[in-house]
């Protein structure tokens, strides 16, 4: 074979090593993209999977708080609207529990523990003697037992717990005091306040906004931690308005 024979020959040999190699590189781009197609239909079924087991939970707090509230027909719908007001609050503090669903389920489940107390005492017209006082006290704690081994509700435990927590120490059930009350039941105890003040109750006419956030107001650095209450100021009175006649009794 003369010079130029063999260099058509090598030439053509490179000329089929790499059209061999661009098939090759093509079929692993191929499978590549299938791969990745894969992945995201994967990705699509778990995050439909994960909606609907995040719908499950709601559904299920949602019960449970409801069955809850059946038991006082004065409070209507008071854990959804403390709820919404708690939310409203910590969005108004840049929280990031703002977004957590396990918190919006410790506000909508905050009084779960009130199941165990017996009908006198919850319903009793009069004010508690000390024994029947201590025995409310204890829905807290009731609570939180209640949710113990309930995986899913995170910090939503914490908020049932301590909900009743003051920011001087004088709240129960330990006593806490300051920050050593998690956040999430610290934004609670100002939206629970407001909801009551402005609800009618057989005892009183519901208050206005304006009065019952000048009560609120008067109770920084007492019951309330003055952080969460300067934030409340800033809340939209519209705001309030708006989730308290969407979420009327």
């Amino acid at each position: 074979m003369g010079a130029r024979e063999s260099e058509v020959s090598e030439i053509r040999t490179l000329r089929a090593d790499l059209e061999r190699q661009r098939r090759d590189a093509l079929e692993q781009e191929r499978q590549l993209e299938r791969y990745a197609s894969d992945l995201r239909e994967v990705f699509k079924q778990e995050r439909a999977r994960a909606q609907e087991l995040q719908d499950s939970y709601v559904a299920t707090v949602r019960a449970l708080a409801n069955a809850v509230e059946a038991r006082d027909a004065y409070t209507g719908k008071h854990a959804e609207r403390v709820s919404a007001y708690g939310m409203q609050l910590g969005r108004q503090m840049g929280l990031r529990l703002a977004e957590e669903a396990q918190v919006e389920f410790g506000f909508l489940l905050h009084d779960v523990g009130k199941v165990a107390i017996p009908d006198a005492i919850l319903f009793k017209p009069d004010p508690l003697d000390e024994m029947e006082r201590a025995l409310m006290q204890r829905h807290t704690i009731i609570g939180s037992e209640i949710l113990r081994d309930v995986g899913f509700l995170g910090e939503a435990k914490a908020v049932v717990r301590s909900h009743h927590e003051r920011w001087d120490g004088a709240g129960y059930p330990d006593g806490l005091a300051g920050e050593e009350i998690p956040i999430a039941a610290r934004v609670f105890a100002v939206a629970d306040t407001f909801d009551a003040l402005t609800t009618d109750r057989p005892y009183r006419a519901r208050m206005g906004i304006a009065a019952a956030r000048a009560v609120i107001e008067a109770e920084t650095g007492a019951q309330f931690d003055p952080a969460v209450v300067t934030a409340f100021t800033r809340v939209e009175d519209a705001a309030l308005e708006r989730i308290g006649q969407e979420l009327a009794s």
